[in-house]
């Protein structure tokens, strides 16, 4: 059973609130009786978004989860839009909630809908900062660096 990593990122409303409600439904999906990890929460600065939007919270979780890796991203789609998250022709507006899949165990995923591992992962110090907390040394497939080695080398 693969080990899923998930990030989670908040810059709308109560911050804190929407990703522990994520973390919540989260949990009800991922694999009973197996380890939850989750870290801190990071306030960091919006990268990419329209200007004035606020500062995120972000976070990442590892979860194992029996299934594919397609029917985890409608289940993070859907849990996206039961906390409120609705669609904006803006690219990277300001939202509610966002809930990423960042890795599926060692599998290289492309389809039109779903590149895994997330192909920016090593230039996003938003994600690699919180999942150096839970999984420091993880080589993320087709990459030969940890995260802690990929996080020390972002400027």
């Amino acid at each position: 059973m693969p080990r899923v990593g998930i990030a989670l990122g908040s810059n709308l409303g109560d911050r804190t609130a929407n990703l522990e409600a994520a973390r919540t439904c989260l949990r009800e999906i991922a694999t009973p009786d197996e380890p939850f990890l989750t870290a801190s929460d990071h306030q960091t600065e919006p990268l990419d978004c329209p200007q004035g939007s606020p500062l995120f919270y972000n976070s990442v979780i590892e979860i194992d989860y029996e299934g594919h890796p397609l029917d985890l991203l409608e289940l993070t789609q859907a849990i996206e839009r039961k906390l409120g998250r609705t669609a904006s022709p803006e690219r990277n507006a300001p939202r509610i909630v966002d809930v990423d899949l960042l890795y599926f165990g060692q599998e290289s995923i492309v389809t039109e809908s779903l590149t895994l591992p997330h192909p920016r992962i090593q230039e996003r110090r938003f994600v690699l900062q919180p999942l150096a907390e839970i999984r420091p040394d993880l080589i993320l497939p087709g990459l030969t660096q940890t995260v802690s080695e990929l996080l020390e080398a972002l400027k």
